[in-house]
């Protein structure tokens, strides 16, 4: 790679940045002191290290609770399972805008929604942005990108992506059955009825292709979105199961406190049951990923890491849909499985880990140096040694999605508790999170909560103040 090319990233990143501060979006200052380093270095892969295959599967919706693995009273997940007893679950993994558009400009850059600049779901992508898809590329990988793009604005050239399979239906969030698909530009029909099973199919075609190079898949599904559809071999999974929801649960309450706006019209409890059957069908595609590549010998070579792209309420809080900064919003799913990496698979990690720390880690666990900017911490030291320290806390913004009535904030997430800043009158809440874990006593202006409200203050003012906002 010549100077020039490995410059012209840098140099884009500046320009963006300059560009959004004009236009009034704050962006952290990472690249500060850039003139210093040896560029050409930065995106190098080190000497003499391994490229092992990824494959990346992103859910949407996905609560970190709703797999079998954790506990589950009946959902069934046994692919997703089974990565976790090879790999690391990580029981403490956070998006830093719990928000589709801006939770996956994060996965795919390593960046703060502040610097990437998908602030909201009407804010467009900037195909100046780096991901780590170019990065592999640059360092010799092919890479595919399959499945929801789901960012404002026109589907992007993304540099560095052989592969590009999306749609734009129902504003790009596709649908469950027969969605067209956009495959390298090309308008194209469904050729599976069912989503999950026809993106599936991509990326299964996609790794059996004879290739000399290191592969990096992205499998980004629409499942489980709204509208929780699932195939039709498993509409009837469950119905003999028992609920358990939460005690704020009403039948109704998508009717109530401004949820109309998320199109939940019906009986919740039927939505609840067709959402958990929509990721069984998810994780059996899952499947057919894991045994595809223990079928081609390559499993061994190949990183797995799954995730989702945000939570999701069930009457918690009395709220459906996602966007607050509580617990079931912002925690997802993570798991690693990286053979030769993890000495001790079935671990369930504690630290805290975030949606930006993707690109880093897929990054150094393929060999490149992750360049300066970059405001995710790899995971990598994590899946060697679990005794390796995480966060002690970590930043949470959200900024005006119309027309929803979810207030713009900063939170401040410890490993015991939050701090939230709403903008207008909902104003501040703080959560003991060890005696408190669902979030139900605000301690704000109460004894206990003025004890805790200064450090709290501080800590969320000191993270925002590094990241310049």
């Amino acid at each position: 790679m010549s100077d020039e090319k490995d410059k012209s990233f840098f140099n884009r990143e500046i320009n963006r940045r300059a560009a959004l501060k004009t236009m009034g979006v704050a962006t952290a200052t990472g690249l500060v002191g850039l003139s210093g380093l040896s560029i050409p270095n930065l995106l190098k892969a080190a000497p003499g290290s391994k490229h092992p295959n990824i494959v990346f599967i992103l859910s949407d919706d996905h609560r970190w609770d709703h797999l079998g693995y954790v506990g589950h009273n009946f959902i069934e997940t046994p692919n997703m399972d089974r990565l976790a007893r090879e790999g690391v679950h990580f029981d403490n993994a956070f998006v830093t805008t719990s928000l589709c558009s801006p939770s996956r400009a994060s996965f795919l850059t390593g960046n703060y929604a502040h610097t990437h600049g998908v602030t909201n779901n009407i804010t467009p992508w900037d195909n100046e942005n780096v991901t780590f898809l170019e990065l592999l590329k640059k360092a010799g990988y092919d890479t595919s990108f399959i499945g929801k793009w789901h960012m404002p604005g026109k589907i992007p050239e993304l540099r560095g992506v052989d592969h590009f399979v999306t749609f734009t239906a129902q504003g790009g969030q596709g649908q469950y059955f027969n969605c067209p698909l956009i495959v390298d530009g090309v308008e194209m029909p469904s050729r599976k009825e069912y989503i999950t099973e026809e993106l599936t199919d991509w990326g299964l075609e996609f790794i059996e292709k004879e290739r000399e190079n290191p592969f990096c898949l992205y499998l980004s599904h629409k499942a489980v979105h709204h509208q929780f559809l699932p195939p039709k071999d498993l509409k009837d999974l469950y119905d003999d199961v028992e609920l358990e929801l939460p005690k704020e649960f009403d039948p109704w309450i998508t009717l109530t406190n401004g949820n109309l706006y998320y199109g939940m019209l019906g009986m919740m409890q039927q939505k609840y049951l067709n959402y958990c059957r929509a990721l069984t069908a998810l994780d059996r595609e899952t499947g057919r990923i894991l045994d595809k590549l223990d079928e081609m010998g390559i499993a061994d070579d190949t990183i797995v890491i799954y995730a989702g792209d945000n939570g999701y309420f069930w009457g918690e809080h009395n709220l459906v849909d996602k966007r607050f900064p509580y617990e079931e919003s912002m925690h997802i799913p993570f798991i690693v499985r990286a053979p030769g990496i993890i000495p001790d698979p079935g671990r369930r990690a504690e630290q805290m880990i975030l949606n930006v720390d993707l690109a880093p880690t897929i990054l150094e666990m393929a060999g490149i140096t992750v360049p300066y900017g970059i405001e995710g911490e790899s995971v990598v030291p994590i899946l060697r040694d679990g005794k390796t320290e995480g966060r002690d806390e970590w930043l949470y913004e959200y900024y005006k999605d119309y027309p929803y009535r979810v207030p713009p904030n900063f939170t401040v997430r410890t490993n015991t508790h939050k701090y939230i800043e709403f903008e207008g009158r909902k104003g501040k809440e703080i959560y003991d999170l060890v005696v408190d874990p669902k979030e139900q006593n605000n301690l704000f202006g109460t004894a206990d909560g003025d004890k805790l409200y200064p450090e709290l203050k501080a800590k969320l003012d000191e993270l925002k103040a590094g990241y310049g906002l």
